[in-house]
Parts: structure tokens; sequence; C-alpha cells
């Protein structure tokens, strides 16, 4: 049936205030952003300065800092992808068999995430503290005595891996919260005809638990990289890009560039990073659908 007039105008009246929400609070701010990154400004004065497309080919061929805070950067995700990831499944597989004590396990699993982050990183900076640090003194009393005094977050070779660390302690629990909701969606039936058949826990988990969870393992990969690439009150908290700019990740490049009264510069990095976070992220989208496919 054909709509009126009428019944258009009103539909469409109901579309225009969250139409405006977008316009206004998404829309606006990325083309500004672009808008930006073709001028040299330091935010204060009036005067913008043209540059063109100088900023993108300085920072694409010309500024090793910004792909070193990338490398870092996609170092966190990928053992965010694995680690805190495999860790999510696995307590998400182990609650779901309803053991006792399951609603407090899920309680306890989904703090770290709703916790602050600046707050988080203060503390765990107390932890890997190489004077009073209650890590070195735990490894001290296991016997560990070379431990005595190493500053974990002021060394090179271990800074960025202990805070990959804190980031995956306070990230699991989303990933735990969805993995296990989807698990919860699954059939019990389906196992119980899957144990008549005699197929035993990895089979069952090989040909139904998995392709059933596809779509929910591509959510939290996607949320899991856009989160983890674009971590920063860890890192501003903790060691603020240092030793010698080794835990910089690209959020912190920015932050630093605007710092220092780079604007139109750091929109530019913005923009760049955020081009690369929706490649990965369709990339994702599509490599999910492509298994996805594969498996019916």
């Amino acid at each position: 049936m054909k709509a009126s007039p009428k019944e258009k105008s009103l539909n469409l009246m109901f579309i225009i205030p969250a139409l405006t929400l977008f316009l206004v609070f998404s829309l606006y701010p990325i083309l500004r952003t672009f808008q930006l990154s073709v001028f040299q400004w330091n935010g204060i004065d009036k005067e913008m300065i043209y540059v063109g497309f100088a900023q993108y080919k300085h920072i694409l061929f010309n500024n090793p800092a910004f792909w070193k805070s990338m490398l870092n950067a996609g170092y966190v995700t990928v053992l965010a992808l694995t680690l805190q990831n495999g860790l999510a499944l696995l307590l998400a597989l182990l609650v779901n068999r309803q053991i006792k004590g399951d609603n407090a396990y899920r309680m306890i699993f989904f703090l770290p995430p709703v916790l602050s982050g600046i707050v988080v990183g203060l503390i765990w900076k107390f932890v890997y503290d190489g004077n009073f640090g209650i890590l070195n003194h735990w490894l001290m009393s296991l016997g560990f005595t070379h431990f005595q005094d190493f500053a974990w977050l002021s060394e090179i070779k271990t800074a960025l891996s202990s805070v990959a660390v804190v980031h995956m302690w306070k990230g699991f629990g989303y990933g735990f919260i969805i993995l296990l909701a989807g698990l919860q969606t699954i059939s019990v039936e389906l196992y119980e005809a899957a144990e008549v058949d005699g197929a035993d826990a990895w089979q069952q988990f090989k040909s139904i638990t998995f392709p059933l969870l596809i779509p929910i393992f591509t959510i939290v990969t996607i949320l899991t990289i856009l989160g983890s690439m674009q971590i920063f009150d860890l890192i501003y908290s903790m060691t603020r890009g240092g030793p010698a700019g080794h835990t910089h990740v690209p959020i912190t490049k920015i932050y630093e560039y605007m710092s220092n009264g780079e604007f139109g510069y750091s929109t530019a990095m913005a923009v760049i990073f955020g081009v690369v976070l929706l490649v990965v992220s369709f990339a994702q989208i599509f490599a999910s659908k492509k298994l996805n496919y594969n498996n019916r």
C-alpha cells in the first residue's frame, strides 16, 4: 500500500530528530576534522595557513615515529585478539556449563571493564614499580632475586608488554559477556543430538559452537581491534609514551602533537588513523562473511 503525502510527512518528523543529532554530532565533526587537516593551525590564532595534503605526505613518508606507534598499537591488538579473547572464550565456555556460582563469576569477570582506565593505570603503575611494587615483591618471595628493583615500565623491552597485560586484564570482560550471551543462544538440543551420535567435546565445539558463534566472534574481534588500537588512558596514566617513546600509540601521538599546538598536523594524523581503522574493520567483516559462507 502506497503511503500518502501526510503519512510520509509524519514519518519524516520521526526521522528528523535522529538525523539532526547525526548531522551535528557525527557528520559535521568528521567534515570539520578533514577541513582542519589541510590547514596549518596552532589551535589559537585566527590565521589558518592552507597547505593542502602536505601534512598527509609528511606523516605517510617522513614520520617514522607515527608508524612506530602504529606498530605498538598493532602489537597490543594482536595480543588482545589472541590471549585476551582466548581467555574470554574459555571462561565463557566454563560459565556456560552452569557451574555453581556462575552469576558471581559473571560479576567478577565484568568488573575490570567498568573501572576507570586512569585509576586502573595508576594502580598497576604502583604494582609494576621497581622500588616498592607488589609484583617485584611477589617474584622475590618466589626466589626470582634478579627482579629486585626491576622497573617494568622504564625498561624498553618490557614497558609495552606490561601495558598490554593491563589492557588485556581490563578488557577481557567485554568479550566474556558477549561470547557468553552468544553461547546461550545455541540450542542445547544440538549438543544432545551430537552426544547421541558419539561426538566428543572438541567435535561439538568444532561443528556446532564455532560455526554458530562466527557472527559473535566478528563483533568481539571488531570491538577488540577498535579498543586496542585506540588505547589511550592506560598509556597516559602508566608511561605517557615512555620510555623514549617506545609505548606511544597513535592516539597518544595525536594528543602529543595537539598539545604542542600542531592542530592541523594532529587532525591529519587522526584522519589517516581513522581510515586505517575503517579498512581493518571492513576487512574483518568481509573475512567473517567469507568464513561463515564456507561453513554452511
